[in-house]
């Protein structure tokens, strides 16, 4: 990608209850020049906004459509059920579907949940989004079942949330148009996967300064390598030439002119003097 084809932003969208701010962060660490432009949209409008090209990435929930998305999926959410604070439920840890039998379970329109039945009983109408439905469960209308991460976002002081056993699962992953996995996207793949700014995979997360301080470390290094250099050329010498004064006592150059020997201790043999 040439530098005039670079694009202003990039444009991440994701999905109610998804978190992006720590990758965000991140983001605008590593590649200051490049703002992040990021948009919550409905969870079944995310892939939408990738296929037309109206968003480079997307924190979306699965499934996509995998013959137009790539995708990376990245946790899996604990879904709950939403109660008044004085329901039943709320004396026991957990809860299962078989525990919700005679309740009222809402189904909103925009639910991100694949049931295959519902569990309990069904209201007359569809909540038209989870927000409605929170809003119809503190009226005392009936329950709601939603990932851990919604009812977070939909809190209210006279409402709680248990786990829910034996339920449908939320799946959050990462995606973009399986044709346009862009440099920018790529930046936000390691991101995302937490490459560090060194990864040798990522090219553009790296900031000048940050680039050249390796290279400025290595030649510190060199430096003080050079400067040893002459240290360890003394050592050597010396140890030379001790090696050649050993050869030369070894080989017999140090005789006296005599042709015998130089003894190793001078003073050994020379007679006492007379007490």
């Amino acid at each position: 990608m040439t530098g005039s084809e670079v694009p202003s932003s990039f444009r991440l969208v994701y999905a109610p209850g998804v978190m992006p701010g720590k990758w965000v962060r991140i983001w605008n660490e590593r590649l200051p020049g490049v703002p992040l432009t990021l948009t919550q949209v409905p969870a079944s409008r995310a892939p939408e906004l990738l296929v037309s090209r109206d968003a480079d990435a997307g924190l979306v929930r699965l499934p996509v459509d995998r013959t137009v998305l790539s995708a990376i999926p990245l946790y899996t959410e604990q879904t709950v059920v939403v109660v008044p604070k004085d329901h039943l439920v709320t004396a026991v840890d957990e809860v299962s579907a078989d525990d919700l039998a005679d309740d009222i379970v809402l189904h909103p329109l925009d639910d991100v949940l694949d049931w295959d039945r519902l569990p309990g009983r069904p209201a007359l109408e569809r909540p038209a989004t989870t927000a409605d439905a929170v809003e119809l469960v503190a009226a005392g209308i009936g329950v709601l079942v939603v990932p851990l991460s919604l009812a977070r976002l939909h809190h209210r002081r006279d409402l709680t949330h248990r786990p829910l056993t034996g339920a449908p699962e939320s799946r959050v992953a990462l995606a973009w148009p399986e044709d346009a996995t862009t440099d920018l996207v790529d930046d936000f793949i390691g991101i995302v996967r937490g490459r560090t700014a060194n990864s040798t995979r990522g090219r553009r997360t790296q900031q000048p300064g940050r680039e050249q301080a390796p290279q400025k470390q290595g030649q510190q290094g060199r430096q003080k390598q050079g400067q040893q250099k002459p240290g360890k050329t003394e050592r050597s010498g010396r140890e030379a030439g001790r090696g050649q004064r050993a050869a030369e006592r070894t080989s017999g150059k140090g005789r006296r002119a005599g042709g015998g020997p130089t003894p190793k201790n001078p003073r050994r043999g020379k007679p006492r003097r007379g007490s």
